[in-house]
C-alpha cells in the first residue's frame, strides 16, 4: 500500500475550480466569466497562488460547449460520452494538479460568493469544506420536497452524508489522492467523500437561480442518483426485504386465525388481497436485490470509469 505524507498548509494553495457541464453552451461563457472574476480576486488577496485556474468538464456534450470551453483560459476535459454528473466530477479531480479544488454546478445555483470562506476555512486546517444550502427559496415546491424526503431518508437508513449539500464542495489534496487510489466503480462522491473522514466543516448559503437554460437533471435522473447513493452504502433495504417477511409471516396467521373466528368474511377476498400484497414485496423484493447484484458485477468488469477524448491545457 502506498503511504502518503503531507506538509502544513501552504500559505497560498493552489485552486483548481472544477466545473462539470453537459450541454451548457447558453451559460457556460457566464459561468466562466463569473468563476474568473472570483479567482482573481482571490488571487490579489494573496488567498490562492498566482497559479490558480479553472478546470472545465464536458461530459459529452452534443451542443457548442466544448468549441466554446477550447476558448477559455482554463484547462478543459472532453469525455468521449455522457457518463454522469460524478464521474465527470472525478475527472476533474483525479486528472488536475492543485493543492485544493471546489466543485461547483455550471449553472451557479451554488453561491460562489462562498468560495472566499471555503478557502478560509481550509486555510484554517480543514481537508473537507461542503457548501450547505440553508435556504431553497429559488427552487420549485417539488425540488424542495424530493430533497426533503431524501435527507430523511438518507437519516433514516443510517448513511454517513451532510444534509443539503449536492456537489458544492472544497477538498485538499489529501482527499484528491485517496480518490485516485479508489477503485470502486458506482461512484457517489456525496457518500464517498464524507465515508473518508478527516477534519471537515460547513459553510453556508442561500440557493441562487439558474444562470439560464434549463437542468438537465429531470426527476427521473434525480431519483436515479437517490437510488445509487441509497444501494451503494446502505445495506438498510436488505434487512428492511427481511422485516417485511417476518411481517408477512405474521399477518398471514393474524389472518388465519381472524377467518377462523368470523367465517362470515370471505377467503376469497383475504386470499386474493394477500396474494396481490405479497407478489409485490416479491417482485420488489427481488429487484432490490438486483440491483445490489448489478452493482457487483459492474465492480467486477472493471470498466474504465471515465474515458478522455479530449484535452485543452492552458
Amino acid at each position: 500500500m502506498k503511504i502518503l505524507v503531507y506538509h502544513n498548509h501552504m500559505k497560498s494553495p493552489i485552486l483548481a475550480i472544477i466545473l462539470p457541464c453537459y450541454n451548457e453552451e447558453k451559460i457556460i461563457n457566464t459561468a466562466y466569466q463569473k468563476l474568473t472574476e472570483i479567482l482573481n480576486k482571490l488571487k490579489e488577496k494573496n488567498k490562492i497562488s498566482k497559479n490558480s485556474y479553472i478546470s472545465i468538464i464536458d461530459d459529452g456534450s452534443t451542443d457548442s460547449s466544448w468549441e466554446l470551453i477550447r476558448t477559455f483560459y482554463v484547462k478543459g476535459i472532453k469525455l468521449s460520452r455522457n457518463f454522469g454528473q460524478q464521474k465527470a466530477i472525478l475527472a476533474g479531480l483525479c486528472e488536475n494538479e492543485a493543492d485544493i479544488y471546489i466543485s461547483i454546478d455550471a449553472d451557479l445555483q451554488d453561491d460562489i460568493t462562498v468560495v472566499e470562506e471555503m478557502v478560509e476555512k481550509y486555510h484554517e486546517g480543514y481537508e473537507i469544506v461542503y457548501g450547505v444550502r440553508n435556504n431553497r427559496d429559488n427552487d420549485k415546491l417539488s425540488q424542495k420536497v424530493f430533497a426533503n424526503i431524501y435527507y430523511k431518508l438518507n437519516k433514516i437508513l443510517g448513511m454517513n452524508t451532510v444534509s443539503q449539500h449536492a456537489e458544492y464542495r472544497l477538498v485538499s489534496k489529501k482527499i484528491t489522492d485517496v480518490l485516485k487510489n479508489t477503485n470502486e466503480r458506482n461512484i457517489y462522491l456525496r457518500g464517498i467523500i464524507t465515508d473518508l473522514g478527516f477534519k471537515s466543516t460547513k459553510v453556508y448559503y442561500k440557493r441562487q437561480k439558474r444562470l439560464g437554460g434549463k437542468s438537465k437533471y429531470n426527476y427521473y435522473k434525480l431519483m436515479k442518483i437517490a437510488i445509487e447513493g441509497i444501494t451503494s452504502f446502505s445495506t438498510a433495504p436488505i434487512k428492511l426485504i427481511i422485516l417485511l417477511g417476518l411481517l408477512g409471516i405474521f399477518l398471514s396467521i393474524a389472518l388465519t386465525l381472524y377467518f377462523l373466528l368470523f367465517k362470515n368474511i370471505s377467503m376469497l377476498v383475504i386470499l386474493l388481497v394477500s396474494l396481490y400484497f405479497w407478489g409485490s414485496i416479491q417482485l420488489l423484493s427481488v429487484g432490490l436485490i438486483g440491483m445490489y447484484i448489478g452493482k457487483i458485477y459492474k465492480e467486477t468488469k472493471k470498466r474504465p470509469i471515465y474515458i478522455i477524448e479530449e484535452k485543452n491545457n492552458i
